[in-house]
């Protein structure tokens, strides 16, 4: 085993040791862009598996991360996706909508966890043991694996999205917060998978709203 093998997969083995072989992970993808869902996955991997090259999504090529995902999808006992779109993220804001994302994805596992690992979030509601590990996807085997799940599953989500809405270029930048991005905001205002609550997305709908008041009142006037 190499010196990341052994970090990666310390907590499971001390988990293991102890009698709790059902171990989740849990990580989600997508909090910071301006547009599209955040997606959560809650992974439970056998517990004798060890996988060459997991690691938190965010180190990872995306060729390699397709590669890893596809040997999770294959030997995992259990994957929970949920996704939480916009209009949500909106209404919550994005902390409590990633939230209940983890809380939903855990709960939806076919297979009950003796134990859940997962990346930074606070838990407390949580009905079961738990962990919550900043930085959990460099840390553990099994965030790392819902990590790279999540993050795959978003970015094929997005790659729909731009067939949807050609023109802001969501294949490339997955809805994050780029150049590229805003340029075609200006260009075309907000999209429908925009959130609202997202600046610059928000200058955009109270531009709208002052001027709608500002309607009113020249209506008014007259």
């Amino acid at each position: 085993m190499t010196e990341e093998k052994v970090n990666l997969y310390q907590k499971e083995e001390y988990l293991y040791d102890n009698g709790l072989k059902l171990v989740c992970g849990c990580d989600e993808a997508g909090r910071g862009p301006l547009a599209g869902p955040v997606v959560v996955a809650a992974v439970v991997m056998p517990p004798l598996l060890r996988i060459e090259g997991i690691n938190d999504s965010k180190k990872l090529s995306a060729k390699k991360r397709e590669e890893l995902y596809k040997v999770i999808e294959k030997n995992a006992l259990a994957i929970s996706v949920v996704f939480v779109y916009e209009d949500e993220i909106d209404e919550l804001n994005i902390y409590q909508a990633t939230k209940k994302g983890m809380l939903e994805a855990i709960n939806k596992l076919k297979v009950k966890p003796d134990y859940s690992l997962i990346d930074a979030m606070p838990l407390s509601e949580l009905k079961m043991p738990h962990e919550s590990i900043i930085h959990g996807d460099a840390k553990s085997a099994s965030i790392a694996a819902a990590s790279i799940i999540a993050k795959v599953t978003r970015d094929h989500y997005m790659e729909k999205m731009d067939f949807k809405y050609p023109n802001y270029g969501f294949a490339r930048h997955k809805g994050y917060c780029t150049k590229q991005h805003v340029l075609a905001l200006e260009k075309y205002g907000p999209s429908p998978i925009h959130r609202k609550t997202y600046y610059p997305v928000s200058k955009y709908y109270n531009e709208s709203r002052q001027l709608s008041l500002f309607d009113i009142v020249k209506t008014k006037d007259k």
